[in-house]
């Protein structure tokens, strides 16, 4: 069954709504962004979610050191680069890691394979932009990856079927104005679940 991750979530019931849903992984973004949370934002989120829920941290360019450091203290599971980290930064690092690549020609799917990293997550090329890509492009299976970039509860089945990635990672499809919605966190892992557009 395709696993789940909501990401870019600040507030409590938001982390809340994706536990009980089935969320298999929770997204915290440490990189500047409107979906920005401090680590001590992200410890007590962390609260709120059981063991069997990863937890992930990601990052964009940003040091080993510090990396390792919020892991340790929030603490996460696994750290996500979503910049232009190199293998020699994920070697360093003591965590699995998922690397994320924007995909706008079948040049950048082959660019995958180079990585070294536990998963890759395939997004659009602005990554949090609500925007798709060309799903066709991933004429290979791979077997850890996560699909992302423009994911909502209307196109989700398609997605599943054209790509069966191994996760699916969700932001802004599931939000109501800029802002996470319950109803819908809710509605798009219960759809991805059942493996149908719900």
């Amino acid at each position: 069954m395709t696993k789940v991750k909501i990401c870019g979530l600040q507030e409590p019931e938001h982390v809340r709504a994706a536990v009980e849903a089935g969320a298999d992984a929770i997204g915290f973004v440490f990189a500047k962004s409107k979906r920005q949370v401090t680590v001590a934002q992200a410890q007590q989120l962390a609260q709120h979610i059981p063991r069997n829920v990863l937890i992930v941290g990601v990052f964009v360019d940003e040091t080993v050191e510090v990396m390792q450091q919020i892991a340790k203290t929030v603490p996460l599971d696994v750290i996500q680069l979503h910049g232009q980290e190199t293998n020699a930064v994920i070697q360093q690092l003591s965590y699995p890691t998922i690397k994320a690549v924007g995909v706008r020609t079948a040049a950048d799917v082959e660019a995958l394979q180079a990585f070294e990293s536990d998963y890759v997550l395939v997004d659009a090329p602005v990554a949090g932009s609500g925007e798709t890509f060309d799903w066709n492009l991933l004429t290979t299976r791979y077997p850890q990856l996560i699909l992302a970039g423009g994911l909502s509860i209307d196109n989700i089945a398609e997605a599943l079927t054209c790509v069966a990635p191994y996760m699916v990672d969700v932001s802004s499809g599931v939000e109501t104005n800029g802002v996470k919605d319950t109803a819908k966190i809710s509605a798009f892992i219960t759809a991805v679940k059942n493996g149908e557009n719900a």
